[in-house]
Protein backbone atom coordinates (compact mmCIF):
# COMPACT_ATOMS: atom_id res chain seq x y z
CA UNK A 1 0.00 0.00 0.00
CA UNK A 2 1.45 3.69 -0.87
CA UNK A 3 1.35 6.46 1.55
CA UNK A 4 -1.49 8.18 -0.01
CA UNK A 5 -3.67 5.11 0.14
CA UNK A 6 -2.68 4.66 3.62
CA UNK A 7 -3.21 8.30 4.20
CA UNK A 8 -7.04 7.90 2.70
CA UNK A 9 -7.66 4.78 4.78
CA UNK A 10 -6.47 6.15 8.03
CA UNK A 11 -8.97 9.64 7.53
CA UNK A 12 -11.72 6.94 6.24
CA UNK A 13 -11.32 5.16 9.81
CA UNK A 14 -11.23 8.26 11.92
CA UNK A 15 -13.42 10.15 10.12
CA UNK A 16 -15.84 7.52 9.67
CA UNK A 17 -16.04 7.99 6.38
CA UNK A 18 -16.08 5.77 2.74
CA UNK A 19 -12.44 5.06 0.82
CA UNK A 20 -14.12 7.76 -1.93
CA UNK A 21 -15.15 10.45 0.88
CA UNK A 22 -11.84 10.04 2.65
CA UNK A 23 -10.29 10.44 -0.52
CA UNK A 24 -11.95 13.58 -2.00
CA UNK A 25 -11.92 15.37 1.38
CA UNK A 26 -7.80 14.80 1.18
CA UNK A 27 -8.08 16.21 -2.53
CA UNK A 28 -9.91 19.26 -1.48
CA UNK A 29 -7.73 20.07 1.20
CA UNK A 30 -4.33 19.98 -0.70
CA UNK A 31 -6.40 21.78 -3.11
CA UNK A 32 -7.10 24.45 -1.24
CA UNK A 33 -3.35 24.50 -0.07
CA UNK A 34 -1.96 24.82 -3.23
CA UNK A 35 -4.42 27.58 -3.98
CA UNK A 36 -3.15 29.45 -0.96
CA UNK A 37 0.32 28.90 -2.37
CA UNK A 38 -0.43 29.70 -6.16
CA UNK A 39 -2.16 33.09 -4.91
CA UNK A 40 0.53 34.22 -2.83
CA UNK A 41 3.22 33.54 -5.82
CA UNK A 42 0.98 35.50 -8.04
CA UNK A 43 0.85 38.48 -5.64
CA UNK A 44 4.60 38.30 -5.26
CA UNK A 45 4.90 37.94 -9.07
CA UNK A 46 2.33 40.95 -9.62
CA UNK A 47 4.07 42.87 -7.11
CA UNK A 48 7.18 42.44 -9.04
CA UNK A 49 5.88 43.45 -11.91
CA UNK A 50 4.44 46.80 -11.06
CA UNK A 51 7.97 47.53 -9.36
CA UNK A 52 9.83 46.43 -12.36
CA UNK A 53 7.22 48.34 -14.65
CA UNK A 54 7.44 51.74 -12.98
CA UNK A 55 11.29 51.60 -13.00
CA UNK A 56 11.22 51.12 -16.82
CA UNK A 57 8.36 53.65 -16.83
CA UNK A 58 10.94 56.29 -15.05
CA UNK A 59 13.79 55.15 -16.98
CA UNK A 60 12.35 55.84 -20.08
CA UNK A 61 10.93 58.77 -19.34
CA UNK A 62 14.29 59.91 -18.24
CA UNK A 63 15.55 58.94 -21.31
CA UNK A 64 13.50 60.85 -23.55
CA UNK A 65 13.38 63.98 -21.34
CA UNK A 66 17.41 64.44 -22.11
CA UNK A 67 16.71 64.86 -25.52
CA UNK A 68 14.39 68.21 -24.67
CA UNK A 69 17.22 69.89 -22.17
CA UNK A 70 16.96 72.86 -24.24
CA UNK A 71 17.83 76.16 -22.27
CA UNK A 72 14.24 78.75 -22.37
CA UNK A 73 14.32 82.24 -22.36
CA UNK A 74 11.09 83.39 -21.98
CA UNK A 75 9.08 85.41 -24.66
CA UNK A 76 6.30 88.11 -24.34
CA UNK A 77 4.62 90.09 -26.68
CA UNK A 78 6.70 93.24 -26.79
CA UNK A 79 9.75 93.33 -29.27
CA UNK A 80 12.34 96.61 -28.52
CA UNK A 81 14.42 98.32 -31.20
CA UNK A 82 16.86 100.24 -30.58
CA UNK A 83 17.58 104.30 -31.54
CA UNK A 84 20.64 106.15 -31.99
CA UNK A 85 19.90 109.21 -30.81
CA UNK A 86 17.52 111.88 -30.44
CA UNK A 87 17.29 112.99 -33.67
CA UNK A 88 16.17 109.54 -35.61
CA UNK A 89 13.65 109.18 -32.84
CA UNK A 90 11.95 112.24 -33.52
CA UNK A 91 11.82 111.75 -36.79
CA UNK A 92 10.43 108.58 -36.35
CA UNK A 93 7.66 110.58 -34.22
CA UNK A 94 7.23 112.87 -37.56
CA UNK A 95 5.23 116.37 -37.53
CA UNK A 96 2.30 115.89 -34.45
CA UNK A 97 2.92 111.95 -34.74
CA UNK A 98 1.86 111.58 -38.29
CA UNK A 99 4.66 109.03 -39.03
CA UNK A 100 4.14 107.32 -35.98
CA UNK A 101 0.59 107.08 -36.35
CA UNK A 102 1.10 105.97 -40.04
CA UNK A 103 3.39 103.23 -39.02
CA UNK A 104 0.80 101.85 -36.33
CA UNK A 105 -1.87 101.62 -39.31
CA UNK A 106 -0.14 100.19 -41.54
CA UNK A 107 1.88 97.75 -39.76
CA UNK A 108 -0.82 97.02 -36.90
CA UNK A 109 0.87 97.29 -33.73
CA UNK A 110 1.13 99.82 -30.89
CA UNK A 111 4.35 101.61 -30.78
CA UNK A 112 5.33 103.10 -27.25
CA UNK A 113 8.64 105.57 -26.88
CA UNK A 114 9.41 107.20 -23.09
CA UNK A 115 12.78 108.79 -22.73
CA UNK A 116 15.28 105.99 -23.12
CA UNK A 117 16.69 104.43 -26.52
CA UNK A 118 14.04 102.44 -27.00
CA UNK A 119 11.63 102.02 -29.26
CA UNK A 120 8.95 99.19 -28.27
CA UNK A 121 6.39 97.52 -30.45
CA UNK A 122 3.79 95.57 -28.80
CA UNK A 123 1.49 93.25 -30.13
CA UNK A 124 -0.10 89.72 -29.69
CA UNK A 125 -0.07 88.73 -33.13
CA UNK A 126 3.92 87.76 -32.88
CA UNK A 127 4.10 87.62 -37.04
CA UNK A 128 2.74 91.40 -37.09
CA UNK A 129 5.36 92.00 -33.79
CA UNK A 130 7.92 90.83 -36.21
CA UNK A 131 7.50 92.38 -39.41
CA UNK A 132 6.78 95.76 -37.55
CA UNK A 133 10.41 95.57 -35.89
CA UNK A 134 12.16 94.63 -39.26
CA UNK A 135 10.42 97.92 -40.65
CA UNK A 136 11.44 99.87 -38.32
CA UNK A 137 15.12 98.85 -38.52
CA UNK A 138 14.75 99.66 -42.18
CA UNK A 139 13.66 102.75 -41.66
CA UNK A 140 16.25 103.77 -38.69
CA UNK A 141 18.92 103.09 -41.49
CA UNK A 142 16.56 105.14 -43.49
CA UNK A 143 17.11 108.98 -43.80
CA UNK A 144 13.59 109.73 -45.36
CA UNK A 145 11.26 108.52 -42.98
CA UNK A 146 7.90 110.08 -44.00
CA UNK A 147 4.20 108.58 -44.66
CA UNK A 148 4.50 107.26 -47.98
CA UNK A 149 7.98 105.43 -47.77
CA UNK A 150 6.71 103.96 -44.24
CA UNK A 151 3.58 102.51 -46.41
CA UNK A 152 6.66 101.08 -48.94
CA UNK A 153 8.87 99.51 -46.07
CA UNK A 154 5.90 97.80 -44.52
CA UNK A 155 4.36 96.67 -47.86
CA UNK A 156 8.17 95.31 -48.89
CA UNK A 157 8.87 93.55 -45.43
CA UNK A 158 5.11 92.22 -45.58
CA UNK A 159 6.04 90.29 -48.86
CA UNK A 160 9.93 89.44 -47.12
CA UNK A 161 8.16 87.41 -44.43
CA UNK A 162 6.37 84.61 -46.83
CA UNK A 163 9.63 83.56 -47.52
CA UNK A 164 10.88 83.92 -44.08
CA UNK A 165 8.23 82.04 -42.93
CA UNK A 166 8.63 79.01 -45.35
CA UNK A 167 12.48 79.00 -44.37
CA UNK A 168 11.81 78.86 -41.12
CA UNK A 169 9.28 76.44 -41.19
CA UNK A 170 11.76 74.11 -43.05
CA UNK A 171 14.18 74.29 -40.74
CA UNK A 172 11.97 73.24 -37.79
CA UNK A 173 10.31 70.22 -39.75
CA UNK A 174 13.98 68.95 -41.12
CA UNK A 175 15.29 69.68 -37.31
CA UNK A 176 12.52 67.28 -36.44
CA UNK A 177 13.14 65.10 -39.31
CA UNK A 178 9.84 65.54 -41.36
CA UNK A 179 10.51 66.47 -45.36
CA UNK A 180 8.08 67.16 -48.17
CA UNK A 181 5.16 68.74 -46.65
CA UNK A 182 3.15 70.82 -48.81
CA UNK A 183 4.26 74.55 -48.94
CA UNK A 184 1.57 76.24 -46.61
CA UNK A 185 1.90 73.64 -44.01
CA UNK A 186 5.45 74.53 -43.64
CA UNK A 187 4.55 78.55 -43.63
CA UNK A 188 2.43 78.21 -40.52
CA UNK A 189 4.87 75.76 -38.60
CA UNK A 190 7.37 78.74 -39.78
CA UNK A 191 4.84 81.12 -37.72
CA UNK A 192 6.03 78.99 -34.34
CA UNK A 193 9.56 80.72 -34.71
CA UNK A 194 7.49 84.00 -33.71
CA UNK A 195 4.68 82.55 -31.69
CA UNK A 196 4.51 81.81 -27.72
CA UNK A 197 2.62 80.60 -25.11
CA UNK A 198 2.96 81.52 -21.58
CA UNK A 199 6.47 82.79 -22.78
CA UNK A 200 7.64 79.51 -24.10
CA UNK A 201 8.76 79.37 -27.89
CA UNK A 202 6.45 77.07 -29.46
CA UNK A 203 9.32 76.41 -32.27
CA UNK A 204 11.65 75.57 -29.30
CA UNK A 205 8.44 73.44 -27.37
CA UNK A 206 7.61 71.77 -31.32
CA UNK A 207 11.01 70.51 -31.60
CA UNK A 208 11.91 69.40 -27.85
CA UNK A 209 8.49 67.74 -28.04
CA UNK A 210 9.20 65.95 -30.90
CA UNK A 211 12.52 64.72 -30.10
CA UNK A 212 10.89 63.57 -26.88
CA UNK A 213 8.05 61.73 -28.68
CA UNK A 214 10.64 60.07 -31.05
CA UNK A 215 12.76 58.49 -28.14
CA UNK A 216 9.74 57.09 -26.39
CA UNK A 217 8.45 55.84 -29.40
CA UNK A 218 11.40 54.31 -29.93
CA UNK A 219 11.85 52.47 -26.50
CA UNK A 220 8.27 51.16 -26.69
CA UNK A 221 7.96 50.32 -30.61
CA UNK A 222 4.97 52.27 -30.83
CA UNK A 223 4.97 54.01 -34.81
CA UNK A 224 7.68 56.87 -34.34
CA UNK A 225 6.74 58.65 -37.86
CA UNK A 226 2.85 59.02 -36.40
CA UNK A 227 4.66 60.39 -33.47
CA UNK A 228 7.20 62.62 -35.31
CA UNK A 229 4.43 64.01 -37.13
CA UNK A 230 1.84 63.96 -34.71
CA UNK A 231 4.14 66.23 -32.21
CA UNK A 232 5.19 68.24 -35.06
CA UNK A 233 1.63 69.40 -36.19
CA UNK A 234 -0.35 68.88 -32.33
CA UNK A 235 -0.56 72.89 -31.95
CA UNK A 236 -0.67 74.20 -35.46
CA UNK A 237 -3.98 75.73 -34.94
CA UNK A 238 -2.28 77.84 -32.46
CA UNK A 239 -1.28 79.83 -35.48
CA UNK A 240 -4.48 80.09 -37.87
CA UNK A 241 -5.52 83.45 -37.08
CA UNK A 242 -8.19 83.48 -40.46
CA UNK A 243 -11.03 81.21 -38.53
CA UNK A 244 -12.94 80.49 -35.31
CA UNK A 245 -12.32 77.76 -33.07
CA UNK A 246 -10.08 76.62 -30.35
CA UNK A 247 -6.43 75.64 -31.62
CA UNK A 248 -7.40 72.08 -31.41
CA UNK A 249 -10.69 71.92 -33.61
CA UNK A 250 -8.34 74.15 -36.07
CA UNK A 251 -5.30 72.49 -36.42
CA UNK A 252 -7.54 69.22 -36.80
CA UNK A 253 -9.49 71.13 -39.93
CA UNK A 254 -5.92 72.33 -41.13
CA UNK A 255 -4.47 68.58 -41.32
CA UNK A 256 -7.73 66.92 -42.69
CA UNK A 257 -7.25 69.85 -45.53
CA UNK A 258 -3.82 68.92 -46.68
CA UNK A 259 -4.31 64.79 -46.33
CA UNK A 260 -2.66 64.05 -43.40
CA UNK A 261 -2.73 60.71 -42.47
CA UNK A 262 -5.75 59.95 -40.01
CA UNK A 263 -3.64 58.27 -37.45
CA UNK A 264 -2.03 61.78 -37.14
CA UNK A 265 -4.89 63.64 -36.97
CA UNK A 266 -6.25 61.52 -34.22
CA UNK A 267 -2.61 62.79 -32.40
CA UNK A 268 -3.81 66.25 -32.88
CA UNK A 269 -7.73 65.86 -31.88
CA UNK A 270 -6.09 64.53 -28.47
CA UNK A 271 -3.27 65.59 -27.49
CA UNK A 272 -5.52 67.73 -24.61
CA UNK A 273 -7.32 64.91 -23.49
CA UNK A 274 -10.56 66.48 -25.36
CA UNK A 275 -11.06 62.97 -26.74
CA UNK A 276 -10.07 59.66 -25.34
CA UNK A 277 -7.02 58.29 -26.93
CA UNK A 278 -7.35 56.32 -29.85
CA UNK A 279 -3.58 54.88 -30.49
CA UNK A 280 -0.45 54.69 -28.15
CA UNK A 281 0.83 57.30 -30.27
CA UNK A 282 -1.94 59.62 -29.30
CA UNK A 283 -0.71 58.99 -25.65
CA UNK A 284 2.81 59.54 -26.42
CA UNK A 285 2.08 62.88 -28.08
CA UNK A 286 0.06 63.78 -25.13
CA UNK A 287 2.89 62.78 -22.55
CA UNK A 288 5.50 64.95 -24.31
CA UNK A 289 3.50 67.59 -24.92
CA UNK A 290 3.00 67.90 -20.48
CA UNK A 291 7.04 67.29 -20.56
CA UNK A 292 8.35 69.99 -22.22
CA UNK A 293 5.48 72.71 -21.30
CA UNK A 294 6.01 71.65 -17.74
CA UNK A 295 9.31 71.55 -17.16
CA UNK A 296 11.01 74.34 -14.58
CA UNK A 297 11.29 77.57 -16.78
CA UNK A 298 9.87 76.37 -19.69
CA UNK A 299 6.83 78.75 -19.67
CA UNK A 300 5.65 81.94 -17.40
CA UNK A 301 2.81 83.54 -16.21
CA UNK A 302 2.88 86.81 -14.19
CA UNK A 303 1.73 84.58 -10.86
CA UNK A 304 -0.54 87.60 -9.55
CA UNK A 305 -2.72 88.11 -13.08
CA UNK A 306 -2.96 84.33 -13.50
CA UNK A 307 -4.14 84.09 -9.39
CA UNK A 308 -6.47 87.25 -10.95
CA UNK A 309 -7.81 85.63 -13.67
CA UNK A 310 -8.66 81.89 -12.38
CA UNK A 311 -10.61 84.10 -9.45
CA UNK A 312 -12.44 85.81 -11.55
CA UNK A 313 -13.56 83.02 -13.97
CA UNK A 314 -14.75 80.99 -10.59
CA UNK A 315 -16.70 83.99 -9.02
CA UNK A 316 -18.71 84.31 -12.06
CA UNK A 317 -20.09 80.99 -12.03
CA UNK A 318 -20.62 81.13 -8.22
CA UNK A 319 -22.76 84.50 -8.92
CA UNK A 320 -25.51 81.76 -10.50
CA UNK A 321 -28.54 80.51 -7.77
CA UNK A 322 -27.61 76.96 -6.76
CA UNK A 323 -24.06 76.64 -7.24
CA UNK A 324 -22.53 75.15 -4.27
CA UNK A 325 -18.63 74.99 -5.38
CA UNK A 326 -16.99 76.11 -8.60
CA UNK A 327 -13.65 74.76 -9.60
CA UNK A 328 -11.24 76.08 -12.37
CA UNK A 329 -8.96 74.08 -14.14
CA UNK A 330 -6.14 73.69 -16.89
CA UNK A 331 -5.41 77.67 -16.73
CA UNK A 332 -9.08 78.02 -16.94
CA UNK A 333 -9.57 76.69 -20.00
CA UNK A 334 -11.76 73.92 -17.65
CA UNK A 335 -14.96 75.00 -15.51
CA UNK A 336 -16.52 72.10 -13.06
CA UNK A 337 -19.91 73.86 -11.49
CA UNK A 338 -21.05 71.23 -8.83
CA UNK A 339 -24.89 72.60 -8.01
CA UNK A 340 -27.05 71.93 -4.91
CA UNK A 341 -29.77 69.18 -6.33
CA UNK A 342 -32.09 70.43 -4.53
CA UNK A 343 -32.12 73.55 -5.79
CA UNK A 344 -31.16 72.52 -9.91
CA UNK A 345 -33.15 69.87 -11.49
CA UNK A 346 -31.91 67.90 -14.28
CA UNK A 347 -33.88 70.24 -16.53
CA UNK A 348 -31.85 73.33 -15.46
CA UNK A 349 -28.74 71.59 -16.15
CA UNK A 350 -28.60 72.93 -20.04
CA UNK A 351 -29.71 76.11 -19.13
CA UNK A 352 -27.43 77.04 -16.65
CA UNK A 353 -23.84 75.93 -18.38
CA UNK A 354 -25.34 77.85 -21.34
CA UNK A 355 -25.99 81.06 -19.10
CA UNK A 356 -22.38 80.42 -16.99
CA UNK A 357 -20.75 80.41 -20.89
CA UNK A 358 -22.48 83.29 -22.05
CA UNK A 359 -21.78 86.01 -18.97
CA UNK A 360 -18.16 84.10 -18.82
CA UNK A 361 -17.88 85.59 -22.58
CA UNK A 362 -18.72 89.21 -21.70
CA UNK A 363 -16.93 89.44 -18.20
CA UNK A 364 -14.07 87.46 -17.59
CA UNK A 365 -10.99 87.38 -19.25
CA UNK A 366 -9.34 83.97 -20.88
CA UNK A 367 -6.97 82.71 -24.32
CA UNK A 368 -9.29 80.36 -26.34
CA UNK A 369 -12.33 78.47 -24.93
CA UNK A 370 -13.62 77.91 -21.63
CA UNK A 371 -15.33 74.43 -21.49
CA UNK A 372 -17.92 74.71 -19.07
CA UNK A 373 -19.17 71.22 -17.35
CA UNK A 374 -22.68 72.01 -14.39
CA UNK A 375 -22.65 68.46 -11.99
CA UNK A 376 -25.45 67.52 -10.12
CA UNK A 377 -25.29 64.75 -7.60
CA UNK A 378 -28.26 63.18 -5.83
CA UNK A 379 -26.97 60.34 -2.65
CA UNK A 380 -29.41 57.80 -1.36
CA UNK A 381 -28.67 56.76 1.53
CA UNK A 382 -29.88 54.05 4.21
CA UNK A 383 -28.92 52.25 7.44
CA UNK A 384 -29.70 49.17 8.20
CA UNK A 385 -30.82 48.31 11.78
CA UNK A 386 -28.43 47.19 14.41
CA UNK A 387 -28.60 43.30 15.48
Amino acid sequence: MTNRDDYVKKLADVAKMTPDEAKKALLDEVQKDLTGEIAKKIRASEEKIKEDVNLKAQEILLDAMKHGATAYTAEYTISSVTVPNEDVKGRIIGAGGRNIRTFEKEAGVEIEIDETNEIRVSSFDSVRREIAKRALEILIKDARIQPSRIEEVVKEVKSEMEGVLLSEGKKISHECGVFNLPVDIMKLIGKFRFRTSYGQNLGIHTIEETKIGIAIAEEIGANVDVVRLGCLLHDIGKVVTDDEGNHITLGVNIAKKYGIPKEVVNCIAEHHEDKPFSSNESVIVWISDAISGSRPGARYEPHEGYLKRMVKIEEVAKGFPGVEQVFAFQAGRDLRVIVNPDEVDDDKLTVLSYDIARKLEKEAEYAGQIKVSVIREVRATETTSAK
